[in-house]
């Protein structure tokens, strides 16, 4: 019976050794019902080790990848836990640290990617904030990366800025002060991170200094709008004394006839600004022929030739027109009759045509000519190769040479890339076509393609009706690039007039008291009709005052709503708020 037993137990331990084997030493199987099961060797590595040596660690240390799945679901954060660990955050910055409160509340809303990783490290299917709570309790984290993060700098970039002896904002007190006075002076903390990436240096100014350099720039005759945008899209201006460079920009503008703050206007955070080669263009233009009236004239219809590449593009274009043996006065011409000339796509396409012309053999007197009178055409279309055209024409190219001398026209018509636009060109009003396709043109629309066909469908009144519109928004203070993604999102905000446009952009600021910036997150809002805009801020201004609202709520939240919504959550939510809501709907009249 015992030599029985002892056989039994060996079959089964020979029989658990084989399942190891088998489990570690083999491919995966994967089955589901009514499939053919297939080996996976996704895992092969992982569970293939050696059997010699310490075994145990070296199963943990192979092992432990396999958690990554459980990880990437853990990764699929729900609204409500995030919006508890922004809540836990703030706590912890406010109450345990000691942060200012606009400073906490700026840090734990605006840094994604550092709460994500705070809540990859608890268990979000637990209350949050008591999580983090304990966590923070134990784990000090480094402050430097969420406020760093919340300054609109993505982790790839303030990783090289982080210091590397502190972990506690308070500790660099320097950095705080500077930090504050811009904030204080008014540069949106979305734009200092920027400022700290380009010029770190200005971060380290003594107590006072960086306030005399705003001031310094102030002196020059510029309004503290304008000064903001300036540093904010180009910090290096702060560093050391008042930029000579700047200085030399600024009187020359003044001498064509500019005011101090016209420059503001046509900044661009996206850009980087070399003022010295603005000189340079600036001098390049009187040399070749123009003289101030001109030269002011050219900058007020196309600011781009000035600030865009910082001139850069200006040497290319003269140089290629006079090269054609156009007359100086010509090209000032041209440049005047089309201002989006120096656009790239405009002029990649124009000199297009111009190598399509030398290919075809044409003479340069000739290509001269037509491009002096069909400048607008040849830089809005994009041309197939001279040789798939005189290919598909059956011809050679001397004919095809012969057929556009004779009508120049047929070079678009022929050549042209998209035969949708060739007859839009050619309709019953050409030229307010022409128009609206360079506006188009001009805020970032891809030339000949399917999104320009409906844009030029959903946006009404010609293009220097548009144009007016564009620059209104601008002219308020926008960014231009800004407000070129707003139009993109919400076309039919440049359908309503100018005026329409001022008193909605009035509203925002004077009676909610919002930035202006508020609308390049919901550009929608230039959208609705002023009846809706004025009695739902209107009353959401009075529970403010009353606290029954919470401050500085979103524009989509207040007018994207469904009445009954709005007024289930923003009328009922007061005793006195639907005898103020009737009040409201009949007081204030839209006009």
């Amino acid at each position: 019976m015992l030599i029985r037993g002892i056989s039994k137990r060996a079959s089964v331990i020979t029989e658990m050794i084989s399942q190891l084997n088998q489990m570690f030493l083999s491919p995966t199987i994967h089955c589901k019902p009514s499939t053919t099961c297939t080996p996976s060797f996704a895992l092969l590595t992982v569970r293939c080790f050696r059997c010699s040596g310490p075994a145990h660690n070296t199963k943990l240390a192979h092992i432990e990848p396999t958690q990554t799945p459980i990880s990437l679901t853990g990764n699929r954060i729900s609204r409500v836990a995030r919006t508890e660990a922004q809540v836990a955050f703030f706590d912890y910055l406010h109450c345990t640290r000691g942060f200012p409160f606009t400073d906490a509340e700026h840090i734990s809303k605006n840094s994604p990617n550092f709460l994500q990783s705070l809540l990859s490290k608890v268990d979000t299917d637990q209350d949050v904030s008591r999580a983090l709570s304990k966590f923070f309790r134990y784990h000090p984290v480094n402050e430097f990366e969420p406020f760093l993060e919340s300054l609109g700098l993505a982790p790839h970039e303030f990783q090289s800025l982080l210091p590397r002896d502190l972990m506690f904002l308070v500790d660099d007190d320097v950095l705080l002060e500077n930090f504050h006075l811009l904030c204080d002076y008014g540069i949106p903390r979305s734009k200092i991170g920027k400022m700290y990436k380009d010029a770190t240096e200005i971060f380290r100014y003594d107590h006072g200094i960086m306030a005399m350099k705003l001031r310094a720039y102030e002196d020059l005759g510029l309004s503290r709008s304008t000064v903001i945008k300036l540093v904010s899209c180009c910090p290096s201006l702060l560093v050391g004394d008042v930029n000579d460079e700047f200085v030399g920009v600024l009187e020359k503008l003044k001498g064509l006839g500019f005011g101090s703050d016209w420059i503001g206007r046509y900044l661009s955070y996206k850009s980087v600004y070399k003022w010295n080669r603005m000189l340079d263009t600036m001098s390049f233009l009187t040399e070749v022929g123009y003289n101030e009236t001109q030269m002011g004239v050219l900058f007020k219809m196309n600011p781009a030739l000035l600030l865009e590449g910082s001139g850069k593009r200006i040497y290319i274009l003269v140089c290629r027109l006079l090269k054609l043996g156009l007359k100086m006065n010509q090209v000032y011409a041209l440049f005047l009759k089309n201002p989006q000339a120096l656009s790239e796509k405009f002029a990649k396409n124009l000199w297009k045509a111009v190598y399509f012309l030398f290919e075809i053999g044409m003479d340069t007197a000739v290509i001269a000519n037509i491009v002096t009178a069909h400048m607008q055409l040849l830089g809005l279309h994009t041309l197939k190769g001279p040789r798939t055209v005189w290919q598909s024409l059956e011809v050679d190219r001397y004919t095809l040479r012969q057929i556009i001398q004779e009508d120049p026209l047929k070079l678009i018509s022929l050549a042209s890339k998209n035969t949708k636009v060739v007859e839009q060109t050619t309709s019953r009003n050409p030229n307010r076509l022409l128009e609206k396709t360079t506006f188009l043109l001009s805020i970032g629309y891809t030339e000949n393609s399917d999104e320009m066909a409906k844009a030029l469908k959903k946006f009404r009144g010609r293009g220097d009706q548009l144009q007016e519109r564009f620059d209104c928004l601008v002219h308020a203070g926008l960014d231009c690039n800004d407000v070129s993604s707003m139009i993109k999102q919400a076309p039919s905000a440049l359908n309503q007039t100018k005026d329409v446009l001022e008193r909605k952009i009035d509203c925002l600021r004077n009676c909610l008291g919002y930035p202006l910036e508020s609308i390049v997150a919901f550009p929608s809002y230039l959208c609705y009709d002023m009846d809706r805009i004025i009695q739902r801020l209107s009353m959401y201004v009075w529970l403010r005052k009353r606290g029954a609202a919470k401050p500085m709520l979103s524009l989509s939240t207040l007018l994207a709503c469904s009445d009954t919504r709005f007024v289930r959550y923003f009328v009922h939510v007061d005793p006195e708020g639907p005898a103020m809501w009737e009040s409201l709907k009949t007081s204030l009249p839209s006009n």
